[in-house]
Order: C-alpha cells, then sequence, then structure tokens
C-alpha cells in the first residue's frame, strides 16, 4: 500500500475531524443529560466545590458513563478530546512508517513519546 503525501495529510485532517466531532457530540449529550437530571439545582457561589473524585480517574468516569450519568458523559467528552491530537500522533507514526519515510517516523515518535510522558507520568 502506497500513499501520497496529499492522501496521508488528509486523513490525518480527517482523524481530528472525526475526533473533535465524537468529543463534541459527546460533551453536548452530557450537557443535555446533566440538565435534564439535574438542572433545577441552587448553585452555591459563595463555597467553591471540587470535583468529584470518581470524575477524576478515567475508572470513575466509565463506570458513571455507564449508568448515564452527565458530568460523567462530558468529562469523558473532554478526555476524548485530548485524545484526538494525540490519535493524530499515532496515526502519522503509522502513515509514516508504511511510507518508509524514516526520519517523520522518528520525529512522530519522539513527539509520541514526549506526549506520553506528559500526559501519563509528569506530575
Amino acid at each position: 500500500m502506497r500513499w501520497t503525501d496529499e492522501e496521508v495529510e488528509q486523513w490525518m485532517g480527517r482523524v481530528l475531524q472525526i475526533g473533535v466531532a465524537v468529543a463534541a457530540l459527546v460533551v453536548f449529550i452530557g450537557g443535555v443529560v446533566y440538565l435534564v437530571h439535574e438542572g433545577g439545582e441552587e448553585p452555591d457561589y459563595r463555597n467553591f466545590h471540587d470535583v468529584a473524585p470518581w470524575l477524576k480517574t478515567t475508572s470513575g468516569i466509565a463506570q458513571a458513563v455507564i449508568t448515564g450519568h452527565g458530568r460523567a458523559l462530558i468529562q469523558l467528552g473532554i478526555l476524548l478530546m485530548i485524545a484526538t491530537p494525540v490519535m493524530r500522533v499515532v496515526f502519522a507514526v503509522f502513515a509514516f512508517a508504511v511510507e518508509k519515510d524514516w526520519l517523520y517516523t522518528g520525529v512522530s515518535c519522539f513527539v509520541l513519546a514526549v506526549l506520553s510522558y506528559a500526559l501519563f507520568l509528569a506530575r
């Protein structure tokens, strides 16, 4: 399989478009669910309330999404938005490797390593 540079660019753009569209849709659905179930609550602006602990972990978000919790759907959409450019870099590594363009494969691997470090190891 041989791709032209233009085809690779188009697919990279498509990955970003699909990722953003899916993330936006999930956030929108989460917002609607949130408003339907919790929209009538009076906000307390005098005291700051941190995000619930179960919304700070991917496993907690996943469990709450299964139950249809609106805030969890919004958090999932945000995670998808963060994952979108990472998926683009993963696609770039794959596409450049298929093209046997080792310079860009190496650069993309380096960018993926930096992103991975920032997302999973940096504190």
